[in-house]
């Protein structure tokens, strides 16, 4: 009899434990889906980034005061069944929304668009893509683009934006990414800063890597004191224009009659840089040029694979070709 009784207790007192635990579950539950602020007017913005995921955008949502608890959002995400749903953009949250409106509000409803322009693109390259993404026609952007200072970079472009206010955009992040001291360091080559970006534009088509872009920034400088031509097959591509057998701006493989069309752009047939930038460089090509490396190398290809081989004379270089690519 006693231990039906003690039997009894324990399952009594586990139920009441069960019961309050159920019940300090459904609490915090309740709690962690309500609004931060029931009463706030004030919307913040709240940014996803491309690729992040939803223990990243959870925490961020606390830290910034719109949603009680990151692991109730993460949780109700997942019972949701949104969690592959959430759009990288720019919103605007209130702290007035519960947990479940803003989780809906962060799969729809993106009032900015996430651009990316890559490295060594021309400004044609750049309004394809904004008249895709944009519906900006590309007429009305190259209208304000200047070759070579549409500065390459991942960008959150507001819906409405003109093509005027994307090229500011581009623009003021050249004006910040180089740096008051890269303009103090370029005087000291002894050439115009515009020509210092068109050489950047060649060095970025032409090189592949980091370690690259230095030597052959040398190479193309030493070549201009010497006033030799720069035989850069860049500048010949972008003469050339678009392929549309190839579906590219920039033609794969170059014949000796590409080499003889006449054009300012042609550094086969003139010597000197051409008229303007060929591409928008990136930093790292830009600091190539400011920076670049002194060799006793004259001449460079790349192989099949995007490997750079230097040569000092012209039986070399000539040696390297038959080895490389022949």
């Amino acid at each position: 009899m006693k231990s039906s009784t003690a039997l009894g207790l324990r399952l009594g007192l586990f139920f009441f434990v069960v019961l309050v635990a159920a019940g300090a579950l459904g609490l915090w539950w309740h709690d962690a889906l309500s609004p931060v602020d029931a009463y706030a007017t004030i919307p913040k913005t709240f940014i996803i980034n491309p690729g992040e995921g939803v223990r990243v955008i959870a925490s961020r949502l606390a830290q910034q005061g719109l949603v009680r608890s990151p692991t109730g959002f993460f949780l109700l995400v997942k019972l949701m069944g949104i969690d592959g749903k959430l759009q990288a953009g720019d919103y605007r949250i209130s702290p007035s929304m519960d947990t479940a409106s803003i989780a809906r509000e962060l799969t729809h409803g993106i009032l900015d668009v996430w651009i990316t322009t890559l490295e060594g693109w021309r400004d044609t390259e750049i309004a394809t893509e904004l008249a895709r993404d944009m519906d900006i026609p590309e007429s009305e952007f190259l209208k304000y683009a200047a070759e070579g200072y549409m500065f390459p970079d991942t960008y959150l472009v507001p819906r409405n934006a003109t093509a005027a206010a994307i090229v500011q955009m581009f623009t003021d992040n050249f004006n910040k990414k180089v740096t008051p001291r890269m303009h103090q360091d370029a005087q000291k080559l002894g050439m115009p800063f515009p020509d210092v970006i068109t050489l950047a534009s060649i060095v970025e088509r032409e090189g592949r890597t980091e370690a690259d872009r230095p030597v052959i920034a040398g190479i193309l400088m030493r070549r201009l004191k010497a006033d030799w031509p720069l035989q850069a097959d860049a500048t010949l591509q972008y003469a050339l224009g678009y392929q549309p057998e190839e579906k590219t701006w920039w033609k794969k493989s170059l014949t000796d009659e590409d080499k003889k069309i006449d054009s300012p752009y042609n550094t086969y047939l003139h010597t000197g840089l051409p008229p303007g930038p060929i591409a928008n460089p990136g930093l790292s090509s830009i600091q190539a040029v400011i920076y670049y490396q002194p060799s006793d190398y004259w001449y460079y290809l790349h192989d099949a694979s995007g490997a750079v081989h230097y040569a000092k004379t012209i039986e070399e270089h000539n040696a390297n070709i038959a080895k490389y690519l022949q």
